[in-house]
């Protein structure tokens, strides 16, 4: 999914008050953990994830598996903390302009 600045702009203001609902710890990303964090974007649409990964570049690699894997848009990344949102089916969170952008 991809998001313009102005929508990541809003998401980032709906999601600073968030605290973590998934916790990826020393045993990494695997599949149990990808079905979590689809399970909590279906029923929040935006959540913010907590990634223990040993460096940036191993962070980034699994920001981005999560994007591919629950088809998720990219909100923001501060430290060991990640935001994802994905519309549901009846969405709760109304964005300030179509979805027409380019990442």
């Amino acid at each position: 999914m991809l998001l313009t600045q102005s929508q990541r702009r809003q998401l980032r203001k709906l999601a600073h008050h968030l605290k973590p609902v998934v916790i990826i710890g020393n045993a990494g990303l695997n599949e149990n953990v990808i079905a979590e964090i689809d399970h909590a974007l279906a029923h929040h649409e935006l959540i913010k994830v907590r990634i223990n990964a040993a460096d940036k570049a191993e962070r980034q690699l699994m920001i981005d598996r999560i994007v591919t894997a629950t088809e998720a848009g990219w909100v923001l990344s501060i430290g060991h903390i990640a935001a994802f949102y994905r519309p549901a089916e009846t969405p709760r969170i109304k964005l300030s302009v179509p979805n027409t952008a380019v990442p």
